[in-house]
């Protein structure tokens, strides 16, 4: 696949702009794109989008699809994969009129899932096309085999959901009433769709205003002259900061708890070559396609990438030129490289985060003052739906959850952090309790989750749910049930996702651990999610015996979890450090069991228990399994 980021290397094309309308023009486009995300975000229905956020904006070239700007509220995720699609509507684009407006949620024509559905519209300046207005919606359902499109065990696409190639649902500014009959009669809660619909079509209308009125004011010539600039600029600025990684090969690892049809680890294999100014990423040993819905589409796949690049350097603009130094090869063969008719519901969200997860781990010895341990990776993707007998009518409720960050050279990592490849936020649970039939009985941090580490990570979320009334189909598609998030330089592995669903007082967990569909609820069961915690930096020895004791008193983690992880001795009438035992116990190289002479776990058992549905205790790390595992799977980063 192309990259419509490829740029040369031309001179400045706009060295006659001045710094001060250059940074106007600048600001001027994102303006509008952060625009049209509050438009958006304001006018939906739908709960995901406008408590959520789950959404973007952007500008893009007329020819090429390139990004040209993106709102600073949307999702990073979106910010390959939305170029991707626009280009793949303007190969298809036949007599284009202003008024016009395309739908599309082909996940391989540049998309994600199902459920992120595109409108794409041609911005017209006098009559003449000027670029492409786009946003991206993730809409509660769109059809499939299970409320919300996550279809933990589907075999094929068309399980997940309706699935559009690009059309024009407006022409000429009016909505084809046949094209939407067509969508309303293949989704749920068809009644609730058509207000995201209106709010999406009207952001881009508030697009259009707003960019006519820049280009009114400084000229359609001087307009394009500053975004070709603003282009070169965001080169030049990710080339300067690749320039400070050492030239090498670098390799990562990250794994996939299963593709929830076969319950066995997918890998990631992140082979990364610096040149000069250049990085080349290979994940062609990757885990073959799977047969569950883990499957990434390319477009995911390359945004995946350059997502995981601004994380590490976030102080680069966004635009095309930021992806021109980033030369991805197709990871063709490999589940990273989805063709139809895979199913891909949990690309976006999940295996998304593996990529960048994997780049993380890569890179991190080579510029260890930049990077962290790794963070929670998952976006927690629940959906229940059913019927409300009080109100007489379907719902579809979806809930995004966060987790803890990585512990990082800067300090600790900050807890229930949204998820690594957005900036959405949970919606607020008073906000569900208004729309739906359900109860959340707690909400509280997921203690003890942070992975040990001289900066601990930060720690997940622990919510539980109950039905109040109704029956309704609970479904999920989330990761790091398995392993969790990987600790950085020495620092432990964050804590595990654990889901517990209990019906009529008897709690079932599910065998994939964070995949699972078709569960029926009835008034009274509840659904208890634990998210993960972020990976720790730097050997727990090393953290400051005053901290830990904190962290105890605060209820973060047991005096147990102290001694065990940190190699910490608390007085135990005080419950602060003793700071001389503790010397003595960390110099000592205990390994910090409860009786130092019993025998050392048997690593092959441990292995064998690593399959079971969740450990006795989840938040803590098992050392022997974890080494047992890692061995397994040939992560040379630990031999």
């Amino acid at each position: 696949m192309n990259d419509p980021a490829d740029t040369t290397d031309a001179p400045s094309p706009a060295a006659h702009l001045d710094p001060i309308t250059l940074a106007v023009i600048g600001n001027g486009l994102q303006q509008v794109c952060n625009e049209m995300d509050l438009t958006f975000v304001r006018a939906a229905f739908s709960p995901v989008i406008s408590e959520a956020l789950d959404r973007s904006d952007g500008i893009y070239h007329r020819d090429t699809g390139a990004l040209i700007a993106q709102g600073e509220l949307g999702l990073p995720v979106f910010v390959g994969t939305m170029q991707f699609g626009t280009r793949a509507v303007i190969e298809r684009a036949r007599d284009l009129a202003p008024g016009d407006l395309y739908i599309v949620n082909d996940p391989y024509l540049g998309g994600t899932h199902l459920m992120d559905v595109r409108f794409v519209k041609p911005y017209f300046y006098r009559g003449e096309l000027f670029a492409w207005l786009a946003n991206t919606g993730h809409w509660p359902d769109t059809g499939g085999m299970v409320p919300g499109g996550f279809s933990a065990n589907a075999t094929e696409v068309e399980q997940e959901g309706l699935r559009l190639p690009p059309v024009k649902l407006f022409k000429r500014g009016e909505m084809d009433e046949e094209i939407l009959s067509i969508i309303l009669s293949n989704i749920r809660i068809a009644d609730q769709r058509i207000g995201d619909i209106k709010a999406q079509a009207a952001a881009l209308a508030a697009g259009e205003r707003r960019l006519t009125a820049l280009l009114d004011r400084y000229g359609r010539d001087t307009v394009e002259a500053g975004i070709e600039e603003l282009k070169v600029r965001a080169e030049r600025q990710m080339r300067a900061r690749i320039a400070t990684i050492p030239d090498g090969r670098y390799h990562g690892r990250a794994w996939v708890d299963s593709d929830g049809v076969v319950d066995e680890p997918l890998t990631i294999e992140m082979r990364i070559e610096k040149r000069g100014t250049d990085l080349f990423f290979d994940m062609s040993g990757s885990s073959p396609p799977c047969a569950g819905p883990m499957n990434s589409v390319i477009a995911t796949t390359r945004s995946s990438i350059y997502l995981a690049m601004k994380h590490i350097f976030p102080e680069v603009p966004i635009n095309a030129g930021t992806f021109a130094p980033l030369h991805v090869a197709d990871p063709e063969g490999t589940f990273l490289y989805a063709r139809y008719p895979r199913p891909v519901s949990g690309c976006a969200a999940e295996v998304s985060q593996r990529i960048a997860e994997a780049v993380f781990n890569a890179l991190t010895p080579a510029i260890p003052e930049r990077l962290f341990g790794a963070p929670a990776g998952t976006s927690g993707n629940f959906a229940l739906g059913g019927h409300d007998p009080e109100r007489d009518r379907a719902y579809v409720m979806y809930v995004i959850s966060g987790g803890g960050y990585g512990g990082s050279p800067a300090g600790d990592g900050i807890s229930n952090g949204c998820s690594t490849i957005g900036i959405s936020k949970s919606t607020p649970v008073e906000v569900f309790e208004q729309h739906y039939p359900v109860l959340f009985e707690e909400y509280t941090l997921h203690e003890g989750s942070g992975g040990a580490g001289e900066h601990r990570g930060g720690f997940g979320l622990r919510y539980r749910v109950k039905l109040r009334r109704g029956t309704a189909n609970a479904s999920f598609v989330m990761d790091h049930g398995r392993t969790g998030p990987l600790g950085a330089l020495g620092g432990e592995d964050g804590g595990v996702n654990v889901v517990t669903v209990t019906r009529g007082g008897v709690p079932y967990h599910p065998p994939h651990r964070s995949k699972d569909q078709g569960i029926v609820l009835r008034p009274g069961d509840t659904v208890e999610v634990r998210t993960p915690g972020g990976g720790g930096y730097g050997p727990a020895a090393a953290r400051p015996p005053e901290r830990v004791a904190r962290d105890v008193r605060r209820g973060y983690y047991t005096g147990e979890q102290a001694r065990e992880r940190f190699l910490v001795r608390l007085s135990p009438e005080t419950g602060e450090a003793d700071l001389a035992a503790t010397a003595a116990f960390r110099d000592a190289g205990s390994v910090a069991r409860a009786d130092p002479g019993e025998a050392a776990p048997d690593p092959t058992a441990a292995l064998r228990d690593a399959g079971s549905t969740v450990r006795a205790d989840p938040d803590k790390v098992d050392p022997a399994a974890t080494a047992a595992l890692r061995g397994a799977t040939g992560d040379d980063r630990w031999q």
